[in-house]
């Protein structure tokens, strides 16, 4: 099982493809997901390019640190840009579902030079205003309570969901990384100067109106929307998803 070492914590990843002249994939899942949720989309992408996936810490067969400082958005950045140097790969396009979207964002404000490009599936870019922010801690911190009272049994049922050793890493990951702090994603949209898709599933209705926000602020954003599917537009649509990504890289 490949693991990579850094920061005190051992993170799962597997890489598909080879190695060429375009720029990486790497995909982040989305919170109490998995690399594996990518399995029905990595070998159609990684035609000519490496694909990298790989579970956030406190996720599935990542490492799940007690400590709940060692969780939070900078960590995560941190983690991505540990992967790609382990790739070697100067700048790479960032594909995210969820809070992996959130974190693909994220990770280009902090290193805009290395992103190539960024694919954003049923994700959001936070809040500007302070109540809705509120309310969206609120829920996270609801997430993660439920967690430590009953464990694994609080996941919702959805596809992307994971297998995961236990629910405390997913608790702080609720409560340190989904929570949010101020409005600096979200401020950030206007300025991305790179490729973007935004792709969400037309039942996703807590991220449609996300989706055309995104794709508005963000200067030659493109969107799609797959007919039939919900927040796991990669596993309920995956051929229509295949296509869009598909079409998408070959101008990257």
């Amino acid at each position: 099982m490949p693991l990579l070492a850094h920061d005190g914590v051992r993170l799962h990843y597997d890489i598909y493809g080879d190695p060429g002249d375009r720029p990486p994939l790497l995909l982040s899942h989305g919170f109490s997901a998995s690399g594996r949720m990518w399995e029905l989309n990595v070998a159609a992408l990684a035609g000519d390019r490496e694909v990298l996936t790989w579970d956030l810490r406190g996720h599935a067969r990542s490492d799940a640190p007690d400590d709940p400082a060692a969780y939070g958005v900078e960590q995560s950045v941190r983690d991505m840009v540990a992967l790609l140097d382990m790739l070697g790969a100067k700048r790479a396009v960032l594909g995210g579902m969820s809070l992996g979207g959130y974190l693909s964002l994220a990770f280009h404000t902090r290193h805009p030079g290395r992103v190539a490009g960024l694919v954003l599936i049923d994700t959001g870019p936070g809040f500007r205003r302070e109540q809705p922010r509120e309310q969206w801690n609120r829920f996270a911190e609801r997430t993660a309570q439920a967690l430590e009272r009953d464990g694994l049994a609080a996941l919702r049922a959805s596809p992307e969901v994971a297998q995961h050793r236990d629910a405390h890493g997913l608790a702080h990951t609720a409560r340190r990384v989904m929570a949010q702090k101020d409005a600096h994603v979200i401020d950030s949209l206007e300025r991305i100067a790179v490729p973007t898709l935004v792709i969400v599933g037309a039942e996703d209705r807590n991220f449609l109106s996300a989706a055309d926000y995104m794709a508005a602020k963000i200067p030659g954003a493109r969107k799609v929307v797959l007919d039939g599917a919900g927040h796991a537009a990669n596993i309920d649509a995956a051929d229509q998803f295949n296509a869009a990504v598909s079409e998408f890289l070959e101008a990257v």
